[in-house]
């Protein structure tokens, strides 16, 4: 698994920071979290197949995080595709995909499902992994996302499986699979036998534009990597609090309480240039000594913890 930051910005575009996007590459599969204006330039500069994205996962319907779908979803429709691009988010995201299909006389190839998120609920998932969605507080409804994988299984024990006589070949595949076989003598062997503990998947969270709450550290527990935003110094901690929006302090707390393995600021005010970002840093590094700034085209190996 692998995040992609295509834009780290918030309320405005400038010419080195494009508006707040993160791209999730896992398995093959692409999901797209927020998609501000400048997605598609960063898309292009790391030569991702964005037409691989199979869901798109909206915070809000403020305009720094939504401006960039119209020419996401126009883009997709320059290549054969018949899978269908799910689209996720609050209230006013449907109307917005429709309003800008009608109002751009879109010409769209390939079905699109919009979901309207009204209480906290797992909204998309596979096999072995799924993403859930929990309420945050902004001046307009606003949800955060987790993508956890299940645990997987153990790893399996040759020589146990050799030490209980049973055959190399097709029943040390049924072992690993779960299921009991019969060894060479008759006797009945079980997968717990010959397998390992289970082992923990990964978990990738996206938090932004939201007061401090402390439940959101309840959320993103133990989190391989935790984009949140910091969008504020301390010393604007009164417009932090009226605009709804926290403090890289808040958020590194955050990752504290949360005991997550990374956490990466992102949706930082214009009032910083790249230079003056330091000053989040070293603020929350106080509080979280691993925090970390997002920059636009970072990327973000998440590997399995053994």
């Amino acid at each position: 698994m692998e995040a992609f930051v295509l834009g780290c910005g918030g309320m405005m575009p400038l010419p080195y920071r494009h508006l707040t996007s993160v791209l999730l590459r896992r398995d093959g599969d692409l999901f797209l979290f927020d998609g501000g204006e400048g997605t598609q330039v960063s898309l292009r500069r790391l030569n991702l197949k964005w037409k691989k994205i199979s869901a798109i996962f909206v915070s809000h319907t403020h305009a720094d995080h939504v401006t960039g779908l119209p020419g996401i979803l126009m883009l997709s429709s320059q290549v054969e595709r018949s899978e269908p691009l799910y689209i996720f988010g609050p209230p006013k995201i449907a109307e917005y995909i429709e309003t800008s299909r009608k109002v751009l006389d879109m010409y769209i190839n390939y079905p699109i499902v919009v979901k309207e998120i009204t209480a906290p609920c797992t909204v998309f998932g596979g096999e072995d992994f799924y993403v859930r969605a929990f309420p945050l507080e902004h001046t307009k409804t606003c949800v955060g996302y987790t993508l956890e994988e299940l645990d997987r299984p153990g790893e399996f024990n040759p020589e146990a499986a050799a030490k209980l006589n049973v055959p190399r070949g097709p029943l040390w595949g049924q072992l690993q699979h779960g299921q009991s076989v019969t060894n060479a003598d008759g006797v009945e062997i079980t997968s717990a036998q010959v397998m390992g503990s289970p082992r923990s998947g990964r978990k990738f969270s996206f938090v932004t534009d939201t007061m401090y709450l402390p439940s959101i550290a309840k959320e993103v527990k133990g989190s391989d990597l935790l984009i949140c935003e910091g969008m504020f110094a301390d010393d604007c901690l009164d417009q932090a609090k009226e605009k709804k929006h926290m403090t890289a302090r808040q958020a590194a707390t955050i990752a504290r309480d949360a005991q997550v393995r990374r956490m990466a600021m992102i949706h930082y005010s214009p009032r910083y240039t790249d230079r003056e970002l330091d000053v989040l840093l070293r603020q929350a590094q106080e509080v979280y000594p691993q925090a970390e700034l997002t920059r636009d085209r970072m990327h973000f190996e998440i590997p399995y913890i053994e």
